[in-house]
């Protein structure tokens, strides 16, 4: 029996939606709420507004990222990854094209709320539309369009930026309402472990992408420099959320983090010495709950600080 004919309808929708990529998403927010409840400016709302939008922006960067592949014929049924609603042909470009629409509207109505009640000046609110815009407008061309920037190897840097320094310093601001530079070396830790869990995606696929056109940065880096430029990005993650504990907190509880250090290293190792593509399959997900855990216990030990 074919995929096509095995896969309910509502279970091709959740493998688009990748429901299990959200609480990375979410990771970063958390981090920027931490940091602000750590200087007396924690704002529930404003963070629970920051959550759901997040979390619509990695939705429509899923479905996007479903749709622009789907199109270039980049996912074929040998590739190693899951195949999705729409390469199985259970979701038509019709129906994606609505679903896209349809996270977009959300999008703008949770996060035109979110500006609403924390912005209070007109600058503010004019800058944090601009990122919106600027958000949705990445999430989007990821992988569509005529040159799509997944496809020339700047996922990384857009994962960084989004994932890391807007998220967390974004969030920080909106309940602070003031820009502190300590805050940018958890933010650049969290993008860190964002753009290595998109590595792992990447070395997974890195055959069929490299035959399909599509040049990530392990394409370009090739599979060797692509495992140790992959271990460069969590040993950049943990030195800088050493250094923002280091200089900044004084409580033992700051160091939490360092407890996700062994998952971190036997993950690294584990990516190193292994060659094969198939390989790197078990460590997505094993990526993606190091990252989280790094993340997790780095903002709870900021709060207890």
């Amino acid at each position: 029996m074919s995929s096509s004919t095995s896969t309910p309808p509502v279970r091709a929708w959740l493998e688009s939606l990748r429901p299990r990529t959200l609480p990375l998403a979410f990771a970063s927010i958390v981090v920027g709420s931490a940091i602000a409840a750590w200087q007396g400016s924690l704002k529930p709302g404003v963070a629970l507004l920051a959550l759901l939008t997040a979390g619509l922006l990695q939705i429509l960067s899923n479905l996007a990222n479903d749709y622009g592949d789907a199109v270039k014929g980049s996912d074929k049924e040998d590739r190693i990854g899951p195949l999705r609603g729409m390469q199985k042909g259970l979701i038509t470009q019709a129906q994606m094209k609505r679903a896209l629409i349809v996270t977009v509207v959300l999008i703008a109505i949770a996060g035109c709320s979110l500006i609403a009640l924390a912005c209070e000046t007109p600058r503010d609110v004019a800058g944090f539309l601009a990122l919106g815009a600027l958000a949705i407008v990445a999430a989007i061309t990821y992988t569509v369009g005529n040159k799509p920037y997944g496809y020339l190897g700047l996922g990384d840097i857009s994962v960084l930026a989004f994932f890391g320094w807007l998220s967390v310093a974004g969030t920080y601001y909106l309940q602070t309402l003031h820009f502190d530079s300590i805050v940018m070396l958890p933010a650049t830790a969290c993008g860190l472990l964002a753009a290595a869990v998109l590595n792992i995606n990447n070395l997974r696929d890195i055959e069929s992408d490299r035959d399909n056109g599509k040049n990530t940065l392990a394409v370009r880096l090739g599979p060797k420099n692509a495992r140790r430029y992959h271990a460069l990005l969590l040993i950049g993650a943990v030195l800088c959320f050493a250094l923002f504990t280091l200089f900044n907190l004084s409580s033992p509880w700051g160091w939490l983090f360092v407890l996700a250090v062994p998952l971190l290293w036997r993950h690294a190792l584990r990516v190193l010495r292994d060659p094969s593509p198939a390989g790197m399959r078990p460590m997505l997900e094993h990526m993606v709950k190091a990252a989280l855990l790094a993340n997790i216990l780095f903002a709870a030990g900021v709060a207890l600080s």
